[in-house]
């Protein structure tokens, strides 16, 4: 799919308006795979998601963008809270749902997609669109990588993550 570059800078303002929103800032510390966060987790997820939907034809990349930096919008460190613990995989894209819904005034659209980030694991929510398959293969994918990277390089990858967020393109 080829975008315009209107439409590019507007994807690039749609990130560059939630990387820099304080609500949003609040996710770098939330822990996340070895030694990650969800900021940095959920805006690695945000361009694996939009390199993938440039490849589909009509599709929603808007709704990918805001799903995929949105989709980890939980707040809370679940490690550290024995009732979150058991039920952390399936509850929170509900939490993050409801969350990025009170802030932000999302869609249903996107609401959904983020309500399905955990499929297979939440088997109550399947990923019926493109645009939430595309965005639960993306988190699978950055999620699946934190978790094989060793913590002994944690500050070099970690300088690297951050250089590598900080634009969309």
């Amino acid at each position: 799919m080829k975008i315009t570059e209107t439409e590019r800078r507007e994807l690039e303002d749609i990130y560059s308006f939630f990387f820099n929103d304080e609500k949003v800032q609040k996710m770098k510390d939330i822990p996340m795979h070895r030694g990650s966060n969800t900021f940095n987790h959920s805006f690695l997820v945000a361009k694996v998601a939009i390199k993938r939907g440039l490849r589909h034809r009509r599709v929603n990349l808007k709704s990918i963008l805001i799903a995929s930096i949105l989709h980890d919008y939980y707040l809370y460190d679940w490690r550290r809270d024995r009732n979150k613990l058991k039920r952390h995989g399936k509850n929170h894209p509900y939490i993050a749902a409801k969350n990025a819904k009170a802030d932000f005034d999302i869609t249903e659209e996107v609401q959904k997609i983020i309500q399905a980030h955990m499929w297979p694991i939440n088997f109550r929510e399947f990923p019926r669109t493109k645009e939430a398959r595309i965005v639960n293969l993306a988190d699978d994918h950055v999620a699946l990588k934190e978790a094989l990277t060793s913590k002994r390089y944690k500050k070099r990858r970690d300088e690297k993550i951050t250089k590598n967020i900080q634009k969309l393109f």
